[in-house]
């Protein structure tokens, strides 16, 4: 049943036409920051000129979770945030500023244990339970042993070693009256018939009556049965009674182990240790993660019990609209979508929800125009705006310098192939694969199907070959062809995924697949080819067997699913999560939704990406940071600026190198020392982390130490993700512990005067000369996140500088004191440069925009977008466009609105000064700019009639008229120079008027 709100808790008033999306914030709750902490943060939001706060998931989360994904009980608002008063309170804030709430949410997948009433009762009643056919569990697996079971590997060791050591304990539960064995944490529940089993045991006519009803008991009318063991154990005669028979199933002695066995034997799971889980697991997990089961969210039960208590809310106006978690896990994304939809529009008619999707978006590919979402979560735009402020020259001397650095892992300790102690490490590397990141992704692919997804391919495997032996036609056809086709389309598959259905596949994507399957054709053997053949026709749909066959159609559908729900989580791991860490060219490419082979964008194809978001999803969400975050996005726009002075950036890796190589040697453990990637990317991280303002030089080195934490924190990580040197399943700690040692050594050495450490002062010194070409980075992309075509998202505490790594470092609790008190500042006086280094004028720019925005909200919301040209000698180092509004009538008068967009792009070698880099403000003077101009159409810069239109800043008191000029196609135009734009900022937001 959902959960039902507070009798005593009036809703709050609530209009149904909601504020519209101009802007959100995206806030992560958890025990520690829960509802009350947000609604205290509303006013700041407000005054900044957010219009939502976004946050992550509401419901009932597994205890502590820090982040809400894992939810175990989908009825109910989770008490540690506060529960539905907390809710409602922050609601009613939001509602008096004027704002709304967007909700994460998790369609996919549900936390496994204790937590999750569902769960435990199909631990409980096996098929039988009502719950059954609710999560993705195989219950005919191909494995004899689990033939209608679930597999539970959260064993900390093997099954018969947990058992000897008696971390197998049965139970009673007094308060509910279920038997259960206790492991640690865990608690699965016995299944009811076996209640009378164990009980009989203990021979005492008082339980008589409690296991006739257990023998009896059905999962419909089970509750008589419990609630008479429950009253049994408050009497200490009978409690007795039942100890007794408990007792004989204690692993204490051989006897109790043997019953104890042979009773888990029955149940209707099976116990494993943990490390089972990858070869074993009979049903779809989120990714790799053992403890989040898939949930088959495409059956019309399970879609309205899991939102059930979500849907109350929106109907009640408490939510406005949704964030969609994992939407690539889903069998079916497209009926998922469009039932939500028509879902949230039946319970409140005249209110359009607002609702993203989280998907990534490889290369051009676009969101499907079918699933009718207003857009993504906005990682396509982080990749767009990060590749752009990239230079591309750049690239020749970073590909030389990487592959210098991993030439030297091809002997020694430090080897890309590993040592003989770290043979359990998840894959090998020579220098030449570490060079080549499509190449590094597919030796990735092939690792992960064979080790970490090795159940999920099997599974699809069993059931393609099923599938070929129910026909004559293709009952020829081996598993291990079959195995080795399959293994080749996947180590080949070149985006998350495809969306074929019973209606076959959308053509597009059937050509893709076809491009596959030529690709792993050319690797596959000429006696594999037909039936890759059948293979490829079966998963395309376009052999898709006729309704009057449906074992046969069920097999086929159920592969394709298995198919397209394998390849997300099998490219994500792949990429994301291992070769982002082990591919160090540079590391601010090295980010969710990016390509890091690709270095830079081009103007032109971000314009031509911006036009067709423009287009086809202008409320998609624009995101420069996430939770997910590989690094904090000023973080990577410092990193970014490396691209623009590569040779510097070599000579100052190569002396480190050298000068801290007797470190290296010092710190060194049986393992050798950290080898040349690893120290390579580390030193990156400390360029992109190292705080704006800390000194080096400082008697104080608490600052230091806490750096140097959350760096070896990092480090630890990427090592792991790597699975190079160690892994998660069999850290490494020698060369781990060398890692750290040689982290700290650098940074926090007690033995060393960090005002003459020569690394430390070096590190520093040059983070400051790097700092201004990071700022103008930051700045840029920062404009144009708030004013191209979608929805700002701001990532909490990014209003100033983010210089975070990835998680937990950018979960962090974020100072909103402190930024409350900036923006009470930056609000009474114009943009400036004033406090560039702390991220003043950071807030200050969108405290502006965000005001604009707040002002001409149908401009941003509907305005069209024109990519302008500009000209002169740094035409490549300004990126332009305009936003217009027409007028109601299609005239240029009442109602014509239009802005310009000026942004400083690849500026280490314009900035002009007399003194040091470090010295520089994050600004190209004006005399540098020379003759370089923008050019406008006769739209915009002339009014019928009126002659040419004016400029005026929204950021400044600058203002100016436009100069005639002629356009290429002999039309008339106006221009405007740079050098009196970007007089005092490095980036401009105009508007155009008539006087």
């Amino acid at each position: 049943m959902p959960h039902q709100p507070d009798s005593e808790l009036a809703a709050p008033p609530v209009s149904h036409a909601a504020p519209l999306i101009r802007a959100t914030a995206r806030l992560q709750l958890h025990r520690d920051f829960n509802f009350a902490q947000a609604a205290e943060v509303v006013d700041y939001y407000q005054r900044l000129g957010v219009s939502h706060l976004y946050v992550s998931p509401i419901l009932t989360a597994r205890p502590g979770s820090t982040h809400g994904y894992d939810v175990a009980d989908a009825s109910r608002i989770n008490p540690e945030l506060g529960g539905e008063s907390g809710l409602r309170q922050l609601v009613q804030r939001l509602r008096a500023a004027g704002m709304g709430l967007l909700v994460d949410i998790v369609p996919n997948h549900m936390a496994v244990g204790r937590h999750n009433p569902w769960w435990q009762d199909v631990l409980r009643w096996g098929r039988e339970s009502p719950h059954a056919l609710w999560f993705d569990i195989d219950w005919d697996s191909a494995d004899p042993a689990l033939k209608g079971k679930v597999l539970l590997p959260f064993l900390g060791q093997p099954y018969a070693e947990a058992l000897e050591a008696g971390e197998l304990v049965l139970c009673l539960d007094a308060e509910s009256g279920e038997l259960y064995v206790e492991h640690y944490e865990h608690r699965f529940p016995l299944a009811a018939p076996d209640h009378a089993l164990v009980l009989e045991t203990a021979g005492s006519q008082r339980l008589a009556e409690v296991i006739a009803a257990f023998r009896k008991a059905m999962p419909q009318t089970c509750s008589a049965a419990y609630g008479l063991l429950r009253d049994l154990a408050r009497d200490p005669e009978a409690l007795a009674d039942i100890d007794a028979a408990l007792a004989g199933f204690s692993a204490a002695q051989p006897h109790g182990r043997s019953a104890l066995h042979q009773l888990l034997e029955r149940q209707h799971y099976r116990l494993a240790c943990w490390r089972n889980a990858a070869d074993e697991i009979n049903w779809r997990r989120f990714f790799e993660v053992s403890e989040l089961v898939g949930m088959r969210v495409e059956r019309e039960d399970v879609f309205e019990a899991m939102h059930a208590e979500l849907f109350r809310l929106y109907a009640e106006g408490l939510i406005d609209g949704l964030r969609l978690d994992h939407i690539d896990g889903l069998t079916d994304p497209a009926a998922y979508c469009l039932r939500l939809r028509q879902r949230l529009r039946s319970l409140r008619p005249g209110h359009e929800p607002y609702i993203v999707a989280e998907k990534i978006l490889a290369g051009d590919e676009a969101l499907p125009a079918a699933w009718q979402l207003d857009g993504s979560t906005g990682y396509d735009f982080m990749e767009q705006c990060a590749a752009v402020l990239h230079d591309g020259d750049g690239e020749p001397v970073l590909d030389d310098l990487w592959r210098d650095i991993v030439a030297e892992l091809g002997s020694g300790p430090g080897s890309g192939s590993g040592s003989g102690s770290s043979q359990d490490c998840m894959q090998v590397h020579g220098p030449a694969e570490l060079c080549h990141f499509p190449a590094m992704v597919q030796q990735a692919r092939r690792s992960f199907l064979t080790r970490n997804f090795a159940a999920e391919f099997n599974a699809l495997t069993h059931c393609l070959h099923q599938l070929a032996r129910s026909a004559v036609t293709t009952r020829d056809l081996s598993l291990m062809s079959v195995r080795r086709c399959v293994a080749e389309l996947l180590v080949h598959f070149p985006v998350y995924r495809t969306y074929a259905t019973e209606e076959g596949m959308p053509a597009l994507e059937r050509e893709l697949l076809a491009r596959t399957a030529q690709l792993a054709a050319a690797r596959l053997h000429p006696s594999d080819h037909p039936t890759l053949h059948v293979v490829e026709g079966w998963l395309g749909g376009d052999l898709m067997l006729p309704v009057g066959q449906e074992p046969r159609r069920a097999l086929q559908l159920r592969a394709i699913a298995r198919f397209q729900q394998l390849t997300p989580p099998l490219t994500a791991k792949s990429m994301e999560d291992t070769a982002f860490y082990r591919y160090g060219r540079l590391l601010s490419r090295n980010e969710v939704g990016a390509e890091p082979a690709q270095l830079a964008l081009s103007i032109a194809h971000f314009h031509q990406l911006a036009a067709r978001r423009a287009a086809q999803t202008p409320a998609s969400l624009l995101a420069t940071g996430t939770h997910d975050h590989k690094r904090g996005e000023d973080a990577r726009m410092r990193l970014a600026a490396l691209s623009e002075i590569p040779e510097e950036w070599a000579t100052v890796v190569r002396h480190w190198r050298t000068l801290n190589a007797p470190i290296v040697a010092a710190t060194a453990g049986a393992e050798g020392g950290i080898d040349a990637a690893d120290e390579y990317m580390l030193y990156q991280s400390l360029v992109g982390v190292w705080p704006d303002g800390m000194r080096a030089g400082d008697d104080d080195l608490s600052a230091l130490e806490e750096l140097a934490a959350r760096v070896i924190a990092w480090q630890r990580k990427a090592l792991r993700e790597a699975k190079r040197r160690s892994d998660w399943i069999a850290p490494q700690a020698s060369y781990e512990a060398a890692c750290e040692r040689f982290t700290r050594a650098l940074l926090c050495d007690p033995g060393l005067d960090a005002r003459h450490h020569p690394f430390l002062t070096g590190l520093e010194e040059f983070v400051r000369r790097l700092a201004p070409l990071g700022a103008i980075n930051s700045l840029s992309q920062t404009m144009l996140k708030l004013t191209m075509p979608g929805v700002p998202d701001f990532y909490q505490g990014s209003e100033l500088w983010d210089l975070s790594m990835v998680d937990p470092d950018n979960r962090r609790p974020v100072d909103f004191d402190m930024r409350q008190r900036r923006l009470a500042d930056a609000m009474s006086r114009p943009v400036s440069l004033r406090q560039w280094q702390s991220g003043g004028a950071k807030q200050q720019l969108i405290h502006a925009v965000l005001q604009h925005r707040r002002a001409h909200a149908q401009l941003y919301a509907q305005g069209q977008y024109l990519p302008l040209s500009t000209h002169g000698k740094l035409a490549r180092h300004v990126i332009a466009f305009a936003r217009l509004l027409p007028a109601p009538d299609g005239a240029q008068g009442q109602g014509w609105q239009a802005t310009v967009v000026v942004c400083t792009r690849l500026a280490a070698h314009l900035l002009a000064f007399d003194g040091a880099r470090d010295e520089a403000l994050p600004l190209v003077s004006a005399e540098v700019w020379g003759d370089t101009r923008i050019v406008l159409p006769a739209q915009l810069s002339h009014a019928q009639g009126e002659g040419l239109r004016q400029w005026r800043s929204v950021l400044t008191s600058g203002a100016g008229p436009l100069e005639e000029c002629a356009m290429p196609d002999g039309e008339r135009g106006g221009s405007m120079t740079v050098s009196e734009i970007l007089g005092s900022l490095p980036v401009e937001l105009l508007e155009l008027r008539l006087s």
